[in-house]
């Protein structure tokens, strides 16, 4: 006969097998077709692949009990236990921006003014980073703009397909009010699926570029993986973004682990007056594909960046640290290195002709 207490933590634990099970039901149906992108260098066998192949302890050995930890196993401090600082931002206030005015709007979603027109990096405006929107990491913040307050955008850029990155609703949301998609090989296949026109998206393999309303914006490489369900790993390809705009020039990392693609990419476009580059999500499980604050720092430096702008932070728990923490250390090894380091509170204008240095908001507003 079953022991009650046993029972008991069995019963507990229903709610979030079930939820384990409807995330699991839905990565398997995912279906989409593909084109073929099999003349792409970073293709083989259907799939595509980084240069160099993960090494012993670059990745997790059981990718299950890392989704289980990220879904609900999380320990204290991955959460803010109060509200997070954000700048409310209104279409007035955007409609009189000088050129050259970024805003960070929340995880790798950038908002940018160049050229005179408005350009989005991996919109992502859901409550979850997750396949379901009842289960799955939650965003922190309230959005510092509605997306339907969003002025026109002359380009969306995205980096690659994962759920902190492509939001399916934020796509609907904006595919009629953007002029372009600028996308990954593979991922334009999924915007289309979406109710993108097909004559607004632009597909790209590493080192192909594109001008756009006198920007001229490359995809470059970055070391990581792809897929939102278990039929699609690797079906469409990951990239950075180099935007030059006359003079000017800046770095968007997308998702990145640290690799040597970074030195390249400074040899060929560096160097660069800003630099946007992951902090945060990384793991000691997880090596290959996502870096660590003294990696980004190495990265910022391999790129010839000049200012550092860290982004991936800040807005959903996705890995198993203290949601602080990747701000608390990249911004000490940035002044400790003597770099230039911009930390502008969600929603506050960063001019990019001057960027500013910004406070620590995630500590001195919330009085900690």
């Amino acid at each position: 006969m079953a022991r009650p207490g046993r029972c008991i933590r069995f019963l507990a634990t229903l709610p979030a097998v079930a939820c384990a099970a409807l995330i699991l039901i839905y990565f398997t149906m995912i279906r989409v077709p593909f084109g073929d992108y099999s003349s792409s260098p970073q293709s083989r066998d259907g799939r595509f692949h980084n240069p160099r192949p993960p090494g012993p302890g670059d990745l997790p050995e059981s990718r299950a009990k890392v989704w289980w930890d990220v879904f609900f196993n999380k320990p204290a401090g991955t959460r803010p236990d109060v509200s997070v600082p954000v700048r409310r931002l209104t279409r007035a206030e955007l409609d009189a921006a000088p050129d050259r005015s970024l805003y960070r709007l929340g995880h790798s979603t950038v908002l940018m003014k160049l050229r005179g027109y408005w350009w989005l990096t991996d919109p992502v405006f859901c409550e979850r980073a997750s396949p379901v929107q009842f289960a799955g990491p939650k965003r922190f913040h309230a959005l510092p703009i509605a997306p339907a307050d969003l002025p026109p955008l002359r380009a969306v850029i995205l980096s690659h397909d994962h759920f902190d990155h492509l939001d399916r609703a934020a796509i609907r949301a904006l595919r009629d009010k953007a002029d372009v998609f600028l996308a990954p090989l593979g991922v334009g296949d999924r915007l289309a699926r979406w109710g993108v026109a097909k004559d607004k998206i632009r597909q790209f393999d590493w080192w192909q570029d594109i001008e756009v309303a006198g920007l001229r914006l490359t995809a470059t490489p970055a070391q990581h993986f792809s897929g939102r369900g278990l039929r699609d790993s690797n079906k469409t390809l990951w990239v950075s973004w180099v935007v030059e705009d006359g003079d000017f020039r800046l770095f968007f990392s997308g998702d990145s682990g640290y690799f040597d693609g970074f030195a390249e990419i400074g040899r060929r476009f560096g160097p660069f007056d800003v630099a946007l580059i992951e902090s945060g999500a990384y793991d000691k499980r997880w090596p290959y594909v996502h870096m660590d604050p003294p990696q980004t720092v190495q990265a910022h430096r391999d790129v010839r960046g000049r200012w550092l702008l860290p982004i991936h932070n800040g807005t959903f728990d996705l890995a198993m640290h203290v949601w602080r923490e990747p701000l608390d250390e990249v911004l000490r090894l940035a002044i400790e290195a003597g770099i230039d380091i911009a930390t502008p509170m969600l929603g506050e204008r960063v001019d990019l002709n001057a960027p500013h240095p910004g406070t620590r908001w995630w500590r001195e507003p919330l009085g900690k």
